[in-house]
């Protein structure tokens, strides 16, 4: 009997082309005429072209394959997608936000070009990535489905509100160390809820355009989108684990310090045994979501499984 390799294996084998065409795409969007200054650019260029797994981009393209479609009429988006995610890195390195000086194993991008550099860096990354899906994703109508979807998972109410409400418990954290502390139950559900918005709207966004740009149907836009709400819950427990215990050199940033500021985290609320437990059913629950999409959902299932392997 044929079996469907799901393995981790499966998506890094399936990863390898993909990432090859993402990165040569983001190539030629930063490729930008003389009136964009030099500094600027190499900014730009400098977190964007950075060595990392492209996860979002390739959850776009897997998704559309996942659907019955060639991958290459997303590619748009799934650079569109990596240009958000970028810019959202950039500006939450800053001092006054996380304030971190190392990215994806080079200095971040304030701390090789100035905060002010950074900050249009980040400025002109997430206008460029409406740009992207607006211009080349067809036709209109999908386009504009994208660009809706995209806007949404990046504004006020999901990833900028997610990481608004994170700095915003890590002040309540600290006011709290000398004091009361809030039960068990109250903390964790705090944690899902920017999580849930900070990381997986995102990832859910990157799987509903996929799906947008295949002409999905109604059933298959329902599992990407819940296959990756699980996804980006296990995705941010195993990042908090990695802080705990990861190697720097691997992780291509600091760790540990998500501790030292006193923020809330999965191992911190629920302990590592736990938060590995939770990990595990949120990925279980999350490959069972893609039912409707099998046996063209292997690669996802296999990314599933990497998330989770992560930190072992």
């Amino acid at each position: 009997m044929h079996t469907v390799d799901t393995s981790s294996e499966a998506f890094w084998r399936a990863a390898e082309p993909m990432r090859d065409e993402v990165n040569a795409a983001l190539d030629r969007y930063t490729s930008y005429d003389s009136g964009c200054p030099a500094e600027l650019r190499d900014a730009i260029r400098h977190s964007l072209l950075a060595p990392g797994k492209r996860l979002r981009p390739l959850l776009v393209l897997m998704a559309t394959e996942a659907c019955g479609c060639d991958r290459s009429r997303a590619l748009p988006a799934a650079c569109a997608v990596e240009m958000v995610h970028t810019y959202s890195l950039i500006h939450d390195d800053l001092p006054a936000m996380d304030d971190d000086d190392v990215r994806r194993g080079r200095p971040s991008c304030h701390a090789a070009f100035g905060e002010a550099t950074a900050i249009l860096a980040g400025d002109a990354l997430l206008a460029q990535a409406f740009e992207v899906l607006a211009r080349d994703t067809s036709p209109p109508e999908t386009a504009a489905k994208c660009c809706v979807e995209l806007a949404r998972a990046a504004g006020a109410t999901h990833l900028v509100g997610g990481q608004a409400d994170d700095l915003a418990a890590q002040s309540v954290a600290s006011a709290q160390s000398e004091g009361t502390t809030k039960s068990v139950g109250s903390e964790l559900a705090q944690l899902e809820s920017i999580h849930r918005r900070k990381t997986g709207a995102l990832l859910s966004a990157c799987l509903k355009l996929g799906g947008l740009v295949a002409g999905g149907d109604a059933r298959q836009l329902e599992a990407l989108e819940t296959f990756g709400w699980h996804l980006g819950l296990a995705f941010q427990i195993i990042d908090d684990l990695l802080d705990l215990s990861g190697d720097e050199t691997a992780l291509g940033k600091r760790t540990g310090k998500d501790s030292h500021r006193g923020k809330l985290t999965f191992p911190g609320v629920l302990g590592p045994e736990a938060s590995t437990q939770r990990a595990r059913q949120l990925i279980e629950d999350a490959c069972q979501a893609l039912a409707p999409l099998k046996p063209r959902a292997a690669a996802l299932e296999g990314l599933a499984h990497y998330v989770l392997e992560r930190h072992r």
